[in-house]
């Protein structure tokens, strides 16, 4: 069997050639295409780190310098699918209208930021794991910028000000929590995340509590949590779509799982207090909160979609903030937010390629004039709003389930309420593009093709059946991730 070690250098390898081989490339097609294959093989490979984790449970590869768990293979199996089916979508999203260089420059961040993305998740070194952060930082902010809207260079200079300004912020978190661990017995177990745990009693309570703060708003604010969102609309609207995608489906989760890292050492070192807890509690119900004000009034539809990641990047954090079963609901929400938002994202691009508007005053009829990714709109959205029964609608009941039985009866109304009011916005804006009539206006409609149409049907099916049947498998692995987020990595 193939050595982890030699499984993560191939990795690098490919995505290292996927990064130059378009430095030789003349032809688009074969840009966009590139990385399709180096997705595929990265996915492939993703096995080999659940075998071994399967079979021997959590481990360290490279010394110390990474970590494999139930919560990383978690996120590199979210990341990479998700990947992969955005580099299917891009394939008929991008008609070559671009110059080469705009193409070159696409492919060869794309895979550089998936990299990035993946040595986040794995990585075991708290320094490591801040410099790989502000590393996805610099690289997809690049990603944002559109050869045919200067808008886009806007939204490109906020996410990279506001985005480098948490990262900031996360960094003087990082040495504080170096410095909490000052009377630690071993002087390297404060620089790992699997030596922090072991070692989490002997840390500073008083220290580590205001280093999560300074973490929480430095990688909160890449994860989209209000109030330090303000990138998120932006970045989101004039992105790309397959990079808008990404942003909402991965990124975020990203960020936030730099925080579930660090939340069971607060929790250890501070005797179990749960002050960490009811700071991510604060933070998800404003987030809930700005969703529930800012998205009756929007107007463009990417916009609305990203304030719709703002709500459920807050319900995330809810859930974490809650414990105990509020942990699994928060990982199982992670999971169905990704998906249903990729359908949403995929399925809203083309309608916007259509219609050559972002704005949903100018969006009618889809249903009548693009029945299969008008039908795909309109499930996917009903599916993030929580119609039942769909999995948003269980994850979101476990969520609200988990407040009720810990008898935060205000917590419990106030999530009830924003999220009633989300509820009722979203409706609108839906049934007015998907079932007004037609205006009779000229559109550009391209033909849906077969990969996209079967990762479309896959994922809702995905989302239909785990509403209704949750298999006790899935059931453990997620309990099993949740127990890291509660007690640390343990080995």
């Amino acid at each position: 069997m193939i050595s982890i070690q030699t499984t993560a250098v191939i990795s690098a390898i490919i995505f290292t050639a996927g990064i130059l081989i378009p430095l030789f490339m003349k032809k688009h097609n074969s840009m966009i295409r590139l990385p399709l294959w180096v997705s595929s093989a990265v996915l492939i490979l993703s096995f080999c780190f659940a075998s071994r984790l399967f079979h021997a449970g959590p481990y360290l590869f490279f010394g110390s310098l990474f970590v494999v768990d139930n919560l990383a293979v978690f996120h590199v199996f979210l990341v990479n699918i998700i990947f992969f089916s955005a580099s299917v979508y891009m394939q008929d999203y991008f008609s070559g209208e671009s110059s080469v260089f705009h193409y070159r420059r696409f492919s060869m961040l794309w895979q550089g930021f998936q990299m990035m993305l993946l040595v986040v998740i794995l990585s075991n070194n708290i320094g490591l794991t801040w410099i790989a952060v502000e590393a996805t930082t610099i690289i997809s902010a690049f990603l944002i910028i559109s050869e045919t809207d200067s808008l886009s260079l806007e939204a490109m200079w906020k996410y990279l000000l506001v985005c480098s300004v948490g990262i900031g912020l996360a960094f003087i978190g990082t040495i504080i929590v170096v410095a909490a661990g000052r009377d630690v017995s071993s002087s390297e177990a404060v620089y790992t995340f699997t030596s922090l745990s072991s070692h989490a009693k002997e840390l500073n309570p008083e220290l580590m509590l205001f280093a999560f703060i300074f973490i929480v708003a430095g990688y909160g604010t890449k994860a989209g949590l209000a109030p330090m969102h303000t990138w998120l609309p932006d970045a989101h609207s004039q992105s790309p779509t397959p990079v808008s995608a990404v942003f909402s489906c991965v990124m975020l989760n990203t960020a936030l799982f730099v925080i579930m890292r660090y939340l069971p050492l607060v929790d250890t070192s501070m005797g179990g207090g749960r002050a960490a807890h009811s700071i991510l509690l604060l933070l998800g119900f404003l987030s809930l909160l700005f969703s529930a004000v800012f998205i009756p009034v929007q107007k463009d539809l990417k916009r609305l979609l990203a304030y719709c990641s703002i709500e459920h990047i807050g319900l995330i954090a809810i859930g974490l903030g809650l414990g105990g079963g509020g942990v699994f609901a928060a990982l199982f929400h992670t999971v169905n937010h990704s998906v249903s938002k990729m359908t949403a994202f995929f399925s809203a691009g083309s309608i916007i390629s259509s219609y050559g508007t972002r704005d949903m005053r100018k969006i009618s009829g889809v249903l009548k004039t693009m029945p299969v990714r008008g039908s795909v709109f309109l499930i996917s959205m009903l599916v993030l709003i929580g119609v039942a029964p769909f999995s948003v609608f269980l994850s979101e009941f476990m969520i609200v389930k988990t407040a009720f039985q810990q008898g935060r009866y205000i917590l419990f109304s106030l999530f009830l309420l924003g999220t009633l009011a989300i509820f009722i916005s979203i409706l609108k804006y839906v049934f007015d593009m998907v079932f007004s009539p037609y205006d009779g206006k000229k559109l550009n409609i391209k033909k849906i093709k077969i990969p996209e149409t079967i990762i479309l049907f896959i994922s809702l099916s995905v989302l239909l059946v785990a509403g209704l049947y949750l298999p006790q498998e899935f059931q453990d692995f997620l309990s099993s991730a949740s127990s890291i987020i509660e007690t640390g990595i343990k080995l």
